[in-house]
């Protein structure tokens, strides 16, 4: 590896398979950062930076890394999250069933392995018959309609993959989309597809507002979104928008056994579909069918970015289900990237909530892949420094499809003679303070931090935020403007904004823009949230380091209440692992499972006259006094250890009491096992709750009369493991033991990785180790694999 610093967040940096956790962790914040700002350009904003080959390239570096380092996958990781919220102007729809994104490949062996992880899921041997459905992946808007009786009632964009944009009245004007079903129809029946524009169509219109003097949409796909999203329908109906419909979501009743059963029913509707489709077997009649519709990509009336495979059978699918974000039984095969080369303007420093200094690149804007590129983020220092880039560079950029762009590299021959490397500033260019770096992070943070307007203003913009307290009226240009002028300095004075008007001592109303009515539609909307915010909201909203929007539902549903997570989080900030429990953990040769049975061992009241003993016989050498205990799990190199550590074993005796002291309490355990959580998110909560200005902006919100709602937990009618923590070890036979952690979450249940005072079940499999035997130690019920699906139901 070379010595050069390498950028966590330079896709071709040092390979995956060569990242330090330090490196990992550092890259992975950044990914996800980066991802987020281009979900949001192309969700909500309709104009993506860069290609949607340079954000797949983004999301499956941040992929490979989880894969490599699973106990760091943050809790906003683009794994776990699709699309972004949904804009303003539009009416909210909660989709019955969410529409989630797929995940991609884009070599060969990564189509291999996809089958193969279906089969491994399946507990499907390789010469079982595993068919797959493969269609083109159509590059336009995705949308939801429902049926009811026949009818259309109701049209929903993608928005978050759980609530998107009501487009009812827009959607009724596209001419591809059936108004009434012909019969045989179930009585709810929801269509899900793509709005898009021929290339045709695209070209026509173009040249239509060119003559009209009007801005040329940039390629096809952000002219059929922008085209959904008028808030005038009429100007929608003038827009060439077709429909293609290639799944469902809710149904009242089933109308196929297979994916291709479920397009010929769509035809049957009246639905237009995306053609030419196969029904195929094996990895190599999926590559040969990727290969021949690349070959046949441009004569296509319509743009596509890849192709689409979906295992045909439907109860497979059901019984494979989906991840955070995607389903399992399906995935995207994306066609390459393009380039184009552009002139590098400036580097801009730009100053996040958490104070992490990020550079963009501005640059002279450029088409690439029919999308005009103006600003990339170059992530950190490093990425600068390996990369040599300079202000007035001519770079390459690329990007395919339509989302995410970056600089790939520098044209050195083109370099001005008086370029001058770039110097990253040590000083928040916002507040002045000192920037610094620490040694596991490859991001520069300033110091300042509430002092610094920048992270002050980014923490209030995101307490407002769409996914969190999302109060109509006060988007992130409004609470800006009004910090500017002194109205709400911190989120509590959101909620003394009202009494604050009537006693006098502001004015909004004559503010420009601001009349008695818009004022009063404000004041009345901060009223509503007063009364009631999700608790996953409000989570959210306060802004913890790595707790997005997927971390704080998991920690909602988990405590439940407010109160209850807020004493949970206290009692975690307090019970933290102290630094000498990590080291005797990390001790090489030791390991966890010989603590853990060293410190059982010695909170055992029979096992004290043994210490004693060995402790006063100062002629017996340490090894053999270790070895003297008995200790099964304290096998010759974790003696080794310890002697090497402490030397003496009256020494190694005070050694092993200062880290049994310092181990984490249950409180702590709990949090570190909450799904999505693990100790690196654990730990900035705790930090979090250990500072008392964070303490006083939650108490400063309830005395401000902030109500918070409990968490809704969904769970199986009259599933008798709802709610109950299960634990799975050894090899299970009817099913994988990812078919049975998903069973179980389907059923309400909470599964945990470890075992603790707070587990109800341990369902043990074949060979099970040492997680039943800590079962039993502490009275909770070990479950066999029959056992446990009788009790949930088979």
């Amino acid at each position: 590896m070379s010595d050069v610093a390498a950028s966590p967040s330079d896709l071709r940096a040092i390979p995956v398979d060569d990242l330090t956790i330090e490196q990992a962790q550092a890259e992975l914040a950044v990914l996800a950062a980066e991802i987020a700002r281009h979900d949001a350009l192309y969700h909500q904003q309709d104009r993506p930076e860069i290609t949607d080959a340079d954000y797949d390239r983004l999301v499956r570096r941040n992929g490979a890394i989880e894969a490599r380092f699973p106990e760091l996958q943050r809790s906003d990781s683009p794994s776990l999250r699709v699309g972004a919220a949904p804009a303003a102007g539009f009416g909210k729809v909660r989709h019955a069933m969410p529409m989630l994104s797929l995940g991609n490949a884009f070599a060969p062996e990564e189509v291999a392995e996809f089958v193969a992880r279906v089969r491994r899921f399946l507990s499907l041997p390789d010469n079982a018959p595993l068919a797959f459905e493969a269609e083109p992946k159509v590059d336009g808007l995705s949308c939801s309609l429902r049926y009811e009786d026949g009818r259309l009632v109701l049209a929903a964009t993608r928005g978050d993959g759980a609530e998107g944009e009501d487009v009812t009245a827009n959607v009724r004007t596209i001419r591809d989309v059936p108004a009434e079903l012909p019969p045989p129809f179930p009585a709810v029946l929801e269509v899900r597809g793509e709005v898009y524009m021929t290339r045709d169509d695209f070209l026509a219109m173009n040249r239509a507002r060119a003559e009209r003097d009007e801005p040329p949409f940039a390629n096809p796909r952000n002219a059929a979104a922008g085209s959904l999203r008028q808030l005038d329908p009429s100007i929608t109906a003038q827009r060439p928008l077709c429909f293609f419909g290639y799944a469902l979501g809710e149904t009242s009743e089933r109308v196929a056994d297979t994916q291709s059963g479920i397009r010929r029913r769509l035809k049957g509707w009246g639905f237009r579909l995306n053609r030419p489709a196969a029904r195929l077997g094996g990895v190599e009649a999926l590559l040969r069918y990727y290969a021949g519709i690349g070959r046949r990509r441009a004569a296509l009336p319509f743009d596509i970015d890849g192709v689409v495979y979906k295992v045909d059978a439907i109860d497979l699918q059901e019984r494979l289900g989906f991840v955070s974000r995607a389903p399992r039984w399906a995935i995207a095969h994306k066609f390459p990237a393009e380039q184009a080369q552009t002139r590098l303007k400036a580097i801009a420093i730009q100053v996040g909530r958490t104070g992490a200094l990020t550079p963009v690149a501005e640059l002279e804007p450029v088409t690439v892949g029919g999308v005009v590129v103006s600003r990339a983020t170059l992530h950190n220092e490093d990425e600068i420094a390996r990369k040599d880039i300079r202000v007035g560079d001519l770079v390459t950029v690329q990007r395919a499809g339509d989302v995410i762009p970056q600089v790939v590299g520098v044209i050195l021959s083109q370099r001005p003679h008086e370029s001058e490397s770039f110097v990253f500033p040590d000083h928040c260019p916002e507040c002045g303070s000192l920037a610094v770096r620490e040694p596991d992070e490859a991001v520069r943070r300033c110091t300042g931090g509430l002092i610094c307007p920048a992270q002050a203003k980014e923490r209030l913009r995101h307490f407002v935020s769409r996914n969190a307290f999302d109060i109509e009226g006060l988007g992130e240009k409004i609470i800006e403007e009004f910090r500017n002028d002194g109205l709400v300095r911190s989120p509590a004075d959101i909620f003394t904004l009202k009494d604050r008007v009537k006693r006098g001592e502001i004015t909004l109303v004559g503010r420009p823009g601001w009349k008695e009515k818009s004022v009063a539609n404000l004041l009345d909307a901060i009223e509503e949230r007063r009364n009631a915010i999700a608790l996953h909201r409000f989570i959210f909203a306060l802004g913890i380091r790595h707790v997005g929007e997927v971390t704080a539902k998991t920690l909602a549903r988990h405590y439940g209440s407010l109160d209850a997570w807020l004493e949970g989080m206290k009692a975690a900030a307090r019970e933290m692992p102290k630094p000498e429990w990590a080291e005797l953990r990390t001790l090489k040769g030791l390991g966890p499972a010989s603590v853990d049975a060293l410190r059982a061992w010695f909170a055992a009241p029979e096992n004290l006259e043994t210490v004693r003993f060995h402790a006063n016989a100062p002629d017996l050498r340490p090894e053999t006094a270790l070895r003297n205990l008995g200790i099964k799990e304290l096998k010759q190199p974790a003696i080794t250890a310890l002697v090497e550590r402490y030397g003496t074993f009256a020494a190694c005796l005070d050694g092993l009491r200062t880290a049994f002291a310092g181990a984490p309490g249950d409180a702590w355990t709990e949090l570190v096992n909450v799904r999505d959580v693990g100790a690196i998110v654990a730990e900035e909560i705790a930090s979090f709750f250990l500072e008392d200005r964070n303490l006083e902006v939650i108490e400063g919100l309830r005395a401000a009369g902030v109500r918070v709602e409990d968490a809704e937990v969904r769970q199986a009618a009259d599933s008798p493991v709802a709610g109950k923590t299960v634990v799975f070890t050894g090899t299970l036979t009817t099913m994988g033991r990812n078919e049975a952690k998903a069973r179980a979450e389907a059923l309400g249940a909470k599964v945990a990785g470890s075992v603790s005072k707070k587990t109800d079940y341990v369902v043990a499999g074949a060979d099970a180790g040492s997680k039943a035997a800590k079962a039993r130690e502490l009275g909770v019920t070990v479950l066999s694999e029959e056992e446990w699906l009788a009790l949930a139901g088979g």
